[in-house]
């Protein structure tokens, strides 16, 4: 809390993936710092609004890289609005920044066009990926609900092993940010291999260096997941 009152510019996603902060991110905006919840520039008909998340949007929109690119202006009005000399600056910068994801964006559909329609299922520890599904072709299936704070129990870990079993399932995946002790369980009652590690609530350790990209960045850890995803479901 006092790193985020010293701040002279702050930048959250919002959408309530900060949990109990966004009440002190709130506060702080109500004092006339400069606070911007990047997610509040997307057009909200595109996001998704899952049932079982009491009413609230999903916030994990960056795996769209798409949908994560329309938060850039959010970033170029923020940082404008406190410096006013540099603003032409900054809106150089965002628009060098959105044609750099939509190359990304088309890299990663490209990249997961190598799998078959009928090969793109993704079963990860919990949902994440459901912006990522939409975007890229994927059906996306969950341990878990989008929170963390909850785990899966006896029964969907048991539903989740005849899914993979009748739609023979290539390879399932752990997360960074999720105890990989549930799906290492599926993995051994399913028959089936663990692909690798995704980044989900995380990136990588910057200047983690990977086939040429850095996965302590966006589009490194962008990269990290679809090959990861692609190499094991191929």
């Amino acid at each position: 809390v006092s790193k985020l009152r010293r701040a002279n510019v702050i930048f959250y996603n919002g959408l309530d993936l900060e949990g109990k902060m966004t009440d002190i991110l709130k506060k702080l905006k109500r004092s006339k710092k400069h606070v911007y919840a990047i997610t509040e520039w997307v057009n909200k008909s595109r996001l998704l609004k899952p049932e079982d998340f009491e009413g609230h949007y999903d916030p994990h929109l960056w795996f769209d890289v798409s949908l994560w690119s329309e938060c850039v202006d959010a970033i170029v009005d923020g940082l404008g609005a406190y410096s006013h000399k540099d603003a032409v600056y900054f809106k150089s910068q965002g628009n060098a920044v959105k044609a750099r994801l939509a190359g990304l964006h088309k890299w990663a559909a490209g990249r997961a066009n190598e799998i078959p329609k009928d090969g793109r299922i993704l079963i990860t520890s919990h949902d994440a990926y459901n912006y990522f599904g939409r975007a890229y072709g994927f059906q996306v299936t969950g341990l878990q609900g989008i929170s963390t704070v909850t785990e899966a129990g006896l029964k969907e870990m048991a539903s989740l092993v005849d899914f993979i079993k009748k739609h023979k399932v290539k390879a399932i995946f752990v997360e960074s940010s999720v105890s990989p002790a549930a799906i290492r369980r599926i993995s051994q009652d399913a028959g089936v291999k663990i692909g690798g590690e995704l980044f989900s609530d995380a990136m990588g350790t910057p200047g983690q260096m990977e086939n040429g990209y850095d996965v302590g960045t966006y589009e490194g850890m962008i990269k990290h997941n679809l090959n990861t995803i692609v190499d094991a479901l191929k």
